[in-house]
Order: C-alpha cells, then structure tokens, then sequence
C-alpha cells in the first residue's frame, strides 16, 4: 500500500512531475480518481487540493490540460495569434489575463563579444515550476532557467552565465526576489507594471523572441508560422533553433510554440516541464473567465 506523503507547495511541482509521468503512461482519462491519488501517494481530497491550489483546475480538467494532443487545440487560432499587434498598455480582453512584458534589446555586438562588460546579478527562489534561477542587468531580467532533483541550482546557473562567459555575475537571491514573484504570480500581472527584461542574443534571435511575446496566454503557434511573421518563411528550422535558445524561459513563451501537429517537439527546461507550464497557464484562463 502507498505511503500518504505529506504535500507543501514547496514539493507540488515534485508530484505535478509525477502526476503528468502517470497520465503519459495511463492516458488523460482520470474517471477512477482513486486510483490515479494511490498512483501518486495521495489521498483523492489531496490531488483535489493540490491541483486547485497549483493551477486552479480539477484533477479532470488538469489531465486535460496537461494530455499530449492538447496544443492542437491551442492552435485552432493560430492564424490570428500573431497578426494582433500586442503593445505594452494595450488592454485588449485577450490579454487582461496576461503577463505584461516590458523589453529592450542590447546591441548584437554585446552578444558577440560575450557579454563582455556587462555585469549581472543571479539568484534563485522557488516557482510553480521548481526553483527559478535568475540572471538580470540594470535593465531588467536577462535570463530565467530552472533546478529540480536532476538540474542542480549551479548547473541552471551555468546554462545561463555561459551564453554570456565575459560578463560578470554577482549572486543575491534578495535582488532577483521580486522579479522571480512577479513573473509567476498572476495576481501581480498588470500593465502598468510590466515585468522588463533585456534581451541579449544575434538580431535574428531578437526578432523571434520580439515575436514569441506577441503570443497570448493560452494559445499557442508553429514554427512556420513565426518564420512567416518575421519574413523569412522559409527559415522555420533557424526560428526553432533561435526558440531553443530563449534565455528567458517563460516570460518570454517558448513554450507557446509547437510543431505544425500540435506535437510538443523539445523545450530547453525538458518537455515535461513544458508540459506544465501549458497546463498552468490553462488554469490562469479558467480563472480569468
């Protein structure tokens, strides 16, 4: 029999991990709950909780949103997903329930010569998704990654300091604090009060994470269909590399682009993450509504 493992938010995202393993390997049916808690070493009023108090959904709708097939149905309105112009201030009812990004692009030639110059602090605090690790300049968040059980806090660290190996990082978990909670918190979502990043990569990349912004909090697009926003429709294997290279995970939504089937493809952090994320997100429209 199960142990009853006792459930914190603090460990959620260690059994929202294990509930997406049991629904890849059972399918999205969750019609015996019981199973599915013992599954998972819960009682059927902890899954309850746990997912109402992780993304707001019930055990039924979570499977829905977390199910292989579900971006097909994000990409129903992928036509339009990206011909709606999306400024900061813009207060369309797509976007109220969104997270308001405020950006600038450093000059190509930092990114060439590795930062250099630049100095940037980094730290760490918990998020829906695990521990986010942070890395910022003066002008706002430049990079965001993630450490569980298999990626220690150093080597997230590290995946991010080397896109820059000549800038200079200084760690203070205090300063990153608040940038790491209002990036995840919806209730901080606001446009008055957007969450600015900096981003530092090639002027290729920079189009297409200018891109990747324009993409509504449940919806998602193709590869394809960024290649054709930026001009170049027949780029759609750089635009998946300049996806895969996305410093800023989640604020910047990589994980809102999927292949042409609706197939989830890879995500830099692991697909099962992306997984989460998109199922996350699902509970933050269901709550908007």
């Amino acid at each position: 029999m199960n142990q009853i493992m006792p459930l914190t938010p603090d460990t959620d995202y260690e059994t929202i991990q294990t509930a997406i393993r049991y629904l890849s390997e059972n399918g999205p049916d969750v019609a015996d709950l019981p199973r599915f808690a013992r599954a998972l070493g819960l009682t059927e009023r902890q899954l309850s909780d746990l997912f109402r108090r992780w993304c707001g959904l019930s055990p039924k709708s979570f499977a829905q949103a977390v199910a292989l097939d579900h971006a097909k149905s994000l990409l129903r309105a992928r036509e339009s997903v990206l011909d709606t112009t999306y400024q900061v201030g813009l207060s369309s009812t797509s976007r109220l329930h969104d997270l308001f990004v405020a950006y600038e692009a450093m000059p190509p030639g930092i990114f060439r010569a590795g930062g250099e110059g630049l100095d940037m602090v980094w730290g760490v605090a918990p998020s829906p998704f695990g521990l986010a690790v942070v890395t910022a300049t003066e002008y706002g968040m430049s990079g965001l990654g993630f450490a569980d059980a298999k990626t220690s806090v150093e080597q997230a660290f590290e995946d991010l300091a080397n896109r820059w190996p000549k800038a200079r990082f200084t760690r203070n978990d205090a300063r990153v604090a608040p940038l790491i909670a209002q990036a995840f918190d919806p209730a901080r979502w606001s446009a008055d009060r957007p969450v600015r990043v900096v981003l530092i990569g090639t002027d290729f990349e920079v189009k297409v994470w200018e891109t990747l912004l324009k993409i509504p909090v449940g919806q998602a697009t193709t590869y394809s269909a960024v290649a054709n926003h930026i001009g170049r429709p027949t780029a759609a294997r750089a635009v998946g590399a300049a996806v895969g290279k996305n410093p800023i995970s989640f604020v910047v939504p990589c994980h809102r682009v999927v292949g042409t089937s609706g197939a989830l493809t890879g995500y830099h952090w692991g697909v099962p993450r992306k997984r989460a994320i998109l199922g996350w997100e699902a509970g933050v429209v269901s709550a908007a509504h």
